[in-house]
């Protein structure tokens, strides 16, 4: 498969994404230099704002119909290395930018209810957690992919340990940072694996463009060894089955809106599959296929099963969630067109439907100060707008 790239400059005249990235964490390092929570929350409401508008900008100026990288912006490599600073977006992650910065505003937005202490940080920590999410669907580098992928562990552990509503979220937090961890250092083995094959075989400098990668995948065994690699770091993220056990911990302990709605209304783990491990390992996912719709369909039933025994409505939908990852991954990994068009368009649904249901949740939590379905008889009394019939 080869690719083009256009240029941002010959496109939107300046360099957008970058910006994109600017934007967030420019905010955030100006919310850690205040003294005080005063004004926190406005400026953060006006760079979340400011993003959102550069993001549906993008969404206008973007060619539909065109396979192609938009927007590129490409500093490097770096000689020996192979790594540069290399941006990008084409139809798949146009989808996520937008949804990214919505959500973000959302969550900046709740704050001023979820939050009592230290406003300044958490504001921080979010938009930090928002500049990394939207790098790593931009990302054409595999290698700056993989930076963005790891760097997302520092806001979201702070997050969880420090802004955290459960009486374990420290013990959450190093949970999560034991298999954040273990995904990145899967997924950097086989990232050097693919790129080290791909300068073997085409006799060339080491590199970790994605455009370059695609022209060659690896043979044999080395596709199969890279393939479980990759694999298992996105399974991690996603999560799948086994390897969720992360999860319901996080969306139990951590503050209900800022993690819960980047974990679950965000799929960066079966993005990973979606735009790297079908597209770059094409032999091996045909192999290979059969195993991960069979961990997909047992995510399915079993997080739907689980789901439905639990009264700690946090935990229901984590296990929902779950559930739902393996109907992404089912279609994913159907290897035709309807299936992972339908596995990227339930992707953006459940980042609507999952991120407000975990609004909702926050807004009883806030009111009813525990999250127990069994005690939360009432509710008209503490909530009348929402028990209002539509």
């Amino acid at each position: 498969m080869i690719l083009a790239e256009i240029s941002a400059l010959d496109q939107i005249v300046f360099p957008a994404l970058s910006i994109l990235l600017l934007i967030p964490v420019v905010a955030a390092i100006v919310l850690l230099a205040r003294r005080h929570d005063k004004y926190a929350a406005t400026i953060a409401i006006i760079a979340s704002l400011a993003e959102l508008a550069l993001a549906l900008l993008l969404w206008v100026k973007f060619v539909p119909d065109n396979a192609d990288f938009q927007f590129v912006e490409k500093v490097g490599p770096i000689a020996g290395l192979g790594i540069s600073y290399h941006l990008g977006l084409d139809g798949i992650s146009m989808l996520f930018v937008p949804a990214t910065a919505a959500l973000s505003l959302f969550a900046v937005l709740y704050t001023d209810a979820s939050v009592k202490h230290n406003v300044r940080g958490y504001l921080a920590a979010l938009l930090l957690f928002e500049a990394v999410l939207i790098g790593a669907f931009m990302a054409i580098d595999l290698m700056l992919f993989l930076f963005f992928f790891a760097v997302e562990i520092i806001p979201s552990y702070i997050l969880i340990a420090y802004w955290g509503t459960g009486a374990g979220k420290r013990a959450a937090a190093s949970n999560y940072l034991t298999h954040m961890l273990l995904a990145s250092a899967a997924i950097l083995v086989g990232i050097v694996l693919l790129a080290t094959n791909y300068a073997s075989s085409a006799d060339t400098a080491l590199t970790f463009n994605y455009v370059d990668l695609l022209t060659t995948a690896p043979s044999g065994k080395t596709q199969t060894l890279i393939f479980f690699l990759i694999c298992l770091g996105f399974a991690i993220k996603a999560p799948l089955f086994p390897l969720h056990t992360w999860m319901p911990k996080i969306l139990e302990q951590g503050p209900v809106v800022g993690i819960g709605v980047f974990l679950v209304g965000i799929k960066l783990g079966t993005y990973g599959f979606l735009r790297f491990v079908i597209p770059l390992l094409p032999a091996a996912a045909q192999d290979w296929y059969w195993l991960m719709a069979t961990l997909g369909v047992i995510s399915m039933v079993y997080g739907a099963l689980i789901a439905l025994v639990q009264v700690n409505l946090r935990r229901v939908l984590a296990f929902a969630s779950l559930s739902h990852m393996g109907v992404v991954m089912l279609g994913l990994f159907s290897l035709n067109f309807q299936g992972m068009q339908g596995g990227l368009l339930q992707m953006i649904n459940l980042g609507i439907t999952g991120a407000g249901l975990f609004f909702i949740a926050g807004f009883l939590f806030t009111r009813m100060g525990q999250p127990d379905v069994t005690r939360m008889g009432g509710l008209q009394g503490v909530a009348p707008v929402m028990a209002y019939p539509s």
